[in-house]
């Protein structure tokens, strides 16, 4: 797309340098981008998840017509600059990327980065083109702060440094406060600190660095709560040989334990709930960080020694197999600690000479040196598939050059939050470009995600992104030099491009696509290591594969980052409110990839429609349901995958890759453990898990703890043989040929239904029915059998209670989303069921304890208010449906009652991310996004993007 040229303006009197010479991609000469958008005008307005009113109401903004309604209206309420209501707050996405772009023009005109004005319309016009049509996204605060009279703070992710100093940890705590403040995330390394087992100057024991944690999680908690951008994001790491590592492993599992012991004493210990702040540590992710002795002598069952902070001395020995057991059956509880490998960190450390790689940002892609920070921006993989499944390799290479040319100039004028992030930063120009779709890339193509094919079209995107993005920033280095730190690290730094150009060497190719690909990136990196030898490089760092949460959003893109799909079915948003269900697009396109004709299309997309899944889906062959597993659900994608790919791709990123690896709930302890070894053995350089339900996510508990279970067990076998003692049976109370009933239409993940509950006459629940699907269907037949079971248990006396406690939280599809105001979420029909009876039929004391209320009831929670000061206005037998309430007329016995149906924000993924928190913005279940969440309803995150 470039080349080099010299006569650009010189700057302060200095000698003219070369400036680059840019060729276009995607626009015309004398056209302006916008000119061929077709532009159309809407109106965004978001309601409150609590209540219904509105918080959100921006009407006639301007968008291209082909952008979602979710993507328009999450950044016009994220992105747009300006009060809203008054005549300075942006209405039109053309405004928003003029402002972001026309400071990054001028600054590349300012510094010499052009070699003629010519050559810096074309880059105005193509990052303008790009943007509108979604082809790559800068990272949030780009969007926040560029071009505002607010700092330019252009990066999202930042690392940290603490020191064995009173103040330098009060400095900790202040410089994070700031970068939370900020929207951003931060990570710190607290190795330094001497551990609990030492002694201080003065005679004392040092209190370690997990008690400082606590102290730094409780800011973290506070800004959290109090930031309009998005939650706080913060890492903290500690090494494998600091004394206090176990404390360390244990302290979220152990905070894990507590939240459910005081859920099940009746405590609100659901998200926000008034009790919640009490859990210490869980504003934080947790990460071990493990040598490659350390991971030696755990495949050898050796001992491992924990050295003093201090003089570096071993003070204790541990057993590495049973340490690295223990981190295993914390993360197997509580998701944490994730791992990064230290070794293999450094072994790709293009500054060394400058200081040691210690932590990361709060999703773990970005590592690279203390007190610096990166910021991030990534392309929309799924534009460069053409109509005839090719890849674009060529528009993709320019494409690449584009961005890491604007990225570079961002440092250039970018605000930090800390005088010495600012200093580091400017002198290593660290920078993050990635990607995102490559699952539904791969699915379009027809490759399967867990494949030697997926992961060599996966390893050749990359490496051809790394090799463009390290040419172009020796391209760089040769026109406004390189990076201030280059000098005293060009040897490890070029020894790192060898590194990068072998493993291309290494590469195997399966199939034509990735054989291209690989052949581009082959060029590149030859280019690469030529222009490096004879330049320098402008940046010390130049790619990583970030979470892409609301970017992604931004670009309508069907998966984030690296991960694959997490359903085949999703739910769009409509103009006006609401949503519909729909397949996922690229399922036809692979289908037809894979030699399918039209009908057979069709025959299969409405199979997935019904059941949410390809198994058994008719005409399709049992090879091709691979291309279309899933993260989650009937064919989920094997932990191992996950972390395969991740293999494949890292040899050729500077950085390392946000992204959890799902695991089923019935994963086992030694799962985990399989997942850390392979991880280290396939070379990531850092890995977290995550496995189902392993967090408290709901109010409610089935039962109680697993040791508590364990007890009971144990007494029971303890207590000697009773005799048994006959009792009367129970009789049955038949319900009377009239009685009073109400029939409640609901969705519960997309699928509708209706339920029927009749009362005695003389108060008291006594039949359920329930109807779903179509008539004759098993479904149909296996509910109409529940319902008798359920009924007769009722006239037979089984209390109401019982049944709250056994199918409450109960987990199957479908699941998700429900348009009953009370009940935002449910984890299946029989969760909702069980909900919307208790809350109709029991009194507030008894639903308390259980963890079930209404929304006016959590609204008043949230006020402060005594929620059952609700119920003194509400006529007892009207809770019980037997008679109707005076003052408000309900609806004639037998009459369907229709509850109000919201906007519905769901996304593809919610019906199977039940242990997600909700989103702080709007109340809509989040979902994954690599290591962390992102609200698919508002764009909110709680991490990078």
């Amino acid at each position: 797309m470039t080349e080099t040229a010299s006569g650009s303006v010189a700057r302060g009197g200095k000698r003219p340098r070369k400036g680059l010479k840019m060729k276009r991609i995607f626009t015309k000469p004398g056209v302006h981008p916008y000119d061929e958008i077709q532009w159309e005008r809407r109106d965004v307005v978001m309601t409150n998840w609590r209540d219904g009113s509105i918080n959100f109401e921006q009407r006639g903004v301007e968008f291209p017509e082909f952008w979602s309604v979710n993507a328009a209206n999450i950044v016009t309420t994220k992105y747009f600059r300006g009060a809203v209501g008054t005549p300075q707050r942006e209405w039109s996405l053309k405004q928003l990327i003029d402002r972001v772009v026309g400071v990054y023009t001028r600054t590349g005109i300012e510094h010499g980065y052009f070699a003629g004005e010519e050559d810096a319309e074309i880059f105005d016009h193509e990052l303008k083109h790009a943007l509108a049509h979604q082809v790559f996204a800068f990272n949030s605060p780009v969007w926040f702060n560029v071009g505002t009279l607010s700092p330019q703070q252009v990066s999202a992710c930042f690392i940290l440094s603490v020191d064995d100093q009173m103040e330098s940890i009060l400095d900790w705590y202040k410089e994070e406060g700031v970068i939370f403040k900020g929207g951003s995330g931060s990570g710190v390394n607290l190795s330094r600190i001497r551990s609990s087992k030492e002694l201080l100057s003065s005679g004392g024991t040092a209190s370690g660095p997990v008690s400082f944690m606590r102290g730094a999680d409780a800011s973290a908690g506070t800004i959290k709560s109090g930031g309009a951008t998005r939650r706080a994001a913060k890492m903290v790491v500690l090494d494998v040989d600091h004394p206090d590592i176990e404390e360390f492993i244990e302290t979220k599992a152990r905070e894990e334990d507590k939240v459910r012991a005081l859920r099940d004493a009746g405590f609100d210990m659901d998200l926000g709930g008034k009790d919640i702040v009490s859990v210490q540590y869980q504003n934080a992710n947790n990460s071990v960080r493990v040598s490659d002795e350390f991971m030696r002598e755990v495949e050898k069952g050796g001992e491992f020694g924990l050295r003093a902070r201090l003089t570096g001395e071993v003070i204790e020995k541990v057993d590495a197999k049973d340490l690295f057991r223990k981190m295993a059956k914390a993360a197997w509880e509580c998701a944490d600690p994730g791992l990064q490998y230290d070794d293999t960190i450094n072994d790709w450390h293009t500054t060394p000479e400058t200081g040691r790689i210690t932590a990361s940002n709060p999703c773990s892609e970005y590592v690279h040196l203390d007190n610096s920070s990166c910021n991030l921006a990534s392309i929309n993989l799924l534009k460069f598939l053409k109509d005839d499944n090719s890849f674009d390799v060529p528009n993709f290479v320019k494409l690449t050059e584009l961005i890491i040319t604007a990225m570079d100039i961002s440092i250039t004028f970018a605000d930090f939050p800390t005088e010495k992030i600012g200093e580091t930063t400017r002198a290593y120009r660290q920078l993050g470009i990635g990607y995102a779709n490559l699952g539904a890339l791969l699915m379009a193509t027809g490759h399967a995600y867990d494949s030697d094919g997926g992961r060599a079209v996966a390893g050749a995107i990359t490496s051809l992104m790394t090799g463009v993005s390290y040419r172009r920033s020796a391209e760089l280095a040769g026109v406004v030099g390189a990076y201030d730190g280059y000098a005293r690290n060009a040897e490890p730094h070029k020894r790192v491009m060898r590194k990068h150009a072998a493993a291309n060497d290494n590469l195997r190719t399966i199939g034509s696509m990735d054989a291209k690909i690989h052949a581009e990136a082959s060029r590149q990196w030859s280019e690469c290591l030529k222009q490096g030898e004879k330049n320098g490089y402008r940046n010390a760092q130049a790619s990583l594969l970030a979470p892409t949460g609301t970017i992604g959003l931004m670009m309508d893109c069907d998966t984030t980052g690296i991960e694959p799909d997490l359903a085949l079915v999703k739910f769009k948003k409509l103009v006006g409110g609401g949503s519909m269900q729909i397949v996922n697009q690229t399922i036809p396109r692979a289908l037809r990839q894979l030699g399918y004709q039209q009908e057979s299309i069709e025959a299969i997309v409405e199979y997935i429609a019904e059941h949410g899944h390809v198994v058994d889906a008719p005409g399709l062959r049992l090879e091709h349901y691979e291309v279309f597993d899933c993260a989650m659900g009937e064919r989920a994608i094997a932990p191992m995958g996950h972390v395969r790919m991740m293999a494949a791709t890292q040899p050729f990123l500077s950085g390392a890759i946000s992204k959890t690896v799902n695991l089923p709930e019935t994963a086992t302890i030694d799962d985990i453990e399989q997942v850390y070894l392979e991880g280290w053995k396939l070379g990531l350089k850092a890995l977290a898990v995550y496995r189902d339900n392993c967090k408290v996510g709901q109010p409610l508990s089935a039962g109680g703890t697993k040791k508590d279970k364990e007890k009971e067990e144990a007494k029971a076998a303890a207590e000697p043989e009773v005799k048994v003692i006959e009792v009367n049976r129970p009789t049955r109370r038949r319900m009377p040929n009239q009685r009073p009933s109400m029939t409640t239409r609901f969705t519960v993940g997309g699928a509708k239904g209706y339920m029927t509950a009749s009362s005695y006459p003389d108060d008291g629940l006594g039949e359920v029915f329930l109807k779903m699907s179509k008539q004759g269907s098993t479904l149909a037949g296996v509910m109409d059998a529940f319902s008798v079971a359920i009924s007769i248990g009722l006239q037979y006396g089984v209390p109401l209670e019982t049944y709250m406690s056994k199918f409450v939280n109960m987990r199957f599809e479908p699941a998700g989303m429900t348009d009953d105001p009370d009940i935002r979420m449910a984890t299946s029909v029989m969760d909702y069921i069980f909900r919307r009876v208790a809350l109709d039929h029991l009194p507030y004391e008894e639903r308390a304890a259980l963890g079930i209320f209404s929304a006016a009831e959590r609204a008043a929670q949230q006020r402060g208010e005594d929620p059952a000061a609700l119920q003194e206005a509400v006529d007892r037998e009207a809770l019980a449906q037997s008679a109707p309430i005076e003052e408000k007329p309900k609806p004639e016995t037998g009459t369907e009652v229709e509850r109000p149906v919201k906007e519905l924000t769901l996304e593809s993924h919610q019906r199977f991310t039940a242990d997600a928190p909700l989103c702080m913005t709007c109340g809509t279940k989040m979902r994954p996004a690599g290591s962390c969440y992102v609200c698919e309803g508002c764009g909110s995150t709680s991490g990078c993007s």
